[in-house]
């Protein structure tokens, strides 16, 4: 075999038998897919930072793992080959939220799904998890969970702000509380009745009452 035979390979022509109609076909749907991905991200962010380089490495994920399923489908030897290839990539980036690791999967699910020619399946189920996903992220919160941070100076201050938490909170429990030369400082974790805020208000005007801090707490952090 001379270097020209290796052009005239099974083995290559094999690799660029594909059909242009199939491949367009699958990356339209899987960039339609992807932005509904995106969308469905946007209407269910919880925070207020937004991340729009997040956003858009879910449409070009799916356009991506698209494309890759179906050179992998189209030759046995070719995916052995992606397969090594893939292995060798590792990515650093930190997950911000965990709800975005179920972005990432489905984007790559959609890929997959849609490479293999199973379009349909891939329209469906990325209908249906788009749907779930609203529902909860747009439910109703009945209760916010807080965390105040009181410096008082005396006993008496500390007795008072008790007292307007019985009366203006759902739930509330002592978490710390520290003593020292300069007074009391006390961390409380509680619950809005109504998502209202303003009982800090009357809280910072008690007698004896340093400082009132109120910090939205959402469970992933310890203060």
């Amino acid at each position: 075999m001379n270097f020209s035979d290796v052009f005239k390979s099974s083995f290559l022509d094999s690799v660029t038998e594909f059909s242009i109609l199939d491949t367009v076909l699958g990356l339209v749907v899987a960039l339609l897919v992807g932005l509904f991905i995106f969308v469905v991200y946007k209407k269910t962010l919880t925070g207020v930072m937004y991340s729009n380089g997040f956003a858009l490495t879910l449409v070009g994920l799916s356009l991506v793992t698209t494309l890759v399923i179906m050179a992998v489908t189209s030759n046995v030897v070719l995916s052995l080959g992606m397969v090594g290839a893939l292995s060798i990539v590792r990515f650093r980036t930190a997950i911000k939220e965990p709800v975005e690791i179920v972005f990432l999967f489905w984007s790559l699910a959609v890929g997959i799904v849609i490479g293999a020619g199973m379009i349909p399946l891939a329209i469906i189920g990325s209908v249906i998890i788009g749907i779930i996903l609203l529902l909860f992220a747009n439910r109703k919160i009945r209760n916010n969970p807080y965390i105040l941070i009181l410096s008082c100076q005396d006993e008496k201050a500390e007795e008072a702000v008790l007292g307007i938490l019985d009366k203006s909170v759902e739930h509330y429990i002592v978490k710390s509380k520290t003593i020292n030369a300069s007074g009391i400082e006390m961390t409380c974790e509680l619950r809005t009745k109504d998502a209202t805020t303003s009982f800090v208000n009357r809280i910072h005007d008690i007698k004896g009452i340093e400082s009132a801090t109120l910090v939205s707490y959402n469970g992933e952090y310890m203060s």
